[in-house]
């Protein structure tokens, strides 16, 4: 009988031991659940990582250097006559191209299919283009043209020049410290010195190369020399 109670009190303490060691090895899966707390804190680390990335995108601040490239290219303005609507449909397309305000130079009084008679010397348009200080009278103003930074003038070719009311419109504003850029059209003319007394009156600014379009250059023609001009 001894033997036996000797033995069930072994088997007892070796039970005893192996419950024991069951609870010791409840620890790791506590530590496991510690762990996937671990996991967690990286996944927010990870979280936080692209945060700048996405911040980055979205934060206003971002923006801040495209703004100023528009703020130093400043805006722009497409100012033409047309008497004829020919340059016109080239200060539309120009316009359409650059994001530029469009402005019509339109004369007090407006010409006539008679006035445009170049074969009559009499005409209104032969009378002005043969007196230099002649200068026609406008209708209307640019609205705050201190926002405009550059400008483009166009105009058709009179007599190889631009018509007188050019003149006026460019006697009429400061220009000083703004880039002026010219553009004209005509049947068969060529740019050549066109803008010579425009360049006098604004001699304050800076001028570029203008440029002669036919009535029916295409928007492609005329976005290909605007945008070779290197103006933002």
């Amino acid at each position: 009988m001894k033997m036996k109670r000797i033995v069930s009190i072994i088997l007892a303490l070796a039970m005893a031991l192996s419950l024991a060691a069951c609870a010791g090895g409840s620890e790791p899966t506590e530590n496991g659940g510690n762990t996937g707390s671990t996991q967690s804190t990286s996944s927010d680390a990870e979280t936080e990582g692209k945060r700048p990335e996405n911040t980055e995108r979205s934060d206003p601040e971002g923006s801040v250097p495209e703004t100023d490239g528009d703020a130093e290219g400043g805006k722009i303005l497409v100012a033409y006559f047309s008497a004829t609507n020919n340059t016109e449909g080239i200060a539309q397309k120009l316009a359409d191209g650059l994001g530029a305000d469009l402005y019509e130079i339109i004369p007090e009084v407006p010409y006539t299919t008679e006035d445009l008679d170049y074969g009559n010397s009499n005409s209104r348009s032969s009378v002005e283009m043969d007196d230099p200080s002649a200068r026609p009278a406008l209708s209307g103003s640019v609205e705050n043209m201190d926002q405009y930074d550059v400008v483009f003038i166009g105009y058709p070719i009179w007599w190889g020049e631009a018509p007188r009311i050019m003149s006026t419109f460019i006697e009429s504003y400061d220009f000083s410290g703004k880039t002026l850029v010219a553009f004209c059209t005509s049947a068969s003319s060529g740019f050549g010195g066109s803008d010579n007394a425009l360049r006098s009156a604004a001699s304050g600014a800076t001028w570029l190369k203008g440029q002669r379009f036919s009535a029916g250059a295409s928007a492609e023609d005329v976005m290909a020399w605007a945008n070779g001009l290197g103006i933002k």
